[in-house]
């Protein structure tokens, strides 16, 4: 598969991530286009197409650090709102529990949010998440047990998520 092929196949995977870290359908979707974009710019410097995954969750923790940084005071957004852009009436018995994970998700921090994400939805290693975010291997698996286990007290009930404002 060539790296182009290989780079479109990854825009979803790139969305859910994004979504995760802004929680605004159109700053996520700046995003991964701002992602795309430098990764088109430096895909020669891929050597091995194994590593272009990795990579491109790298660039866009990368972009997304600077953009934080960059901006000292950001719009807030009512939980309100992130609730009507993710939930739809769904069907199947499930929905209202995967509607619960979410807002269990949000409740999150971010640094454990991106953790459980990177781990468990887009299927990296912990060694890749730790290269990825720059961190050790050793707070890659701790903010997992951590935000694992946060999930789970709010989904059998124990515990009420924190809504946090993005800032």
């Amino acid at each position: 598969m060539s790296a182009l092929a290989t780079l479109e196949e990854n825009i979803p995977s790139l969305r859910r991530y994004a979504w995760s870290l802004v929680r605004n359908a159109n700053d996520a979707d700046d995003l991964v286009q701002d992602c795309l974009l430098r990764a088109l710019d430096r895909l020669d410097t891929v050597r091995e197409e194994g590593q272009l995954r990795p990579w491109l969750f790298t660039i866009m923790h990368n972009l997304h650090v600077n953009r934080w940084r960059r901006a000292k005071i950001r719009a807030e957004v009512p939980a309100e709102d992130a609730d009507a852009e993710i939930s739809m009436p769904a069907p199947q018995p499930a929905s209202t529990e995967m509607r619960e994970v979410l807002r269990g998700l949000r409740g999150l921090p971010v640094d454990q949010r991106q953790v459980i994400l990177l781990v468990a939805v887009e299927g990296f290693e912990y060694s890749e998440v730790a290269e990825m975010l720059g961190i050790p291997i050793g707070t890659v698996m701790s903010r997992l047990s951590r935000a694992r286990d946060r999930l789970r007290d709010f989904v059998e009930g124990r515990t009420q998520p924190v809504l946090r404002r993005v800032k």
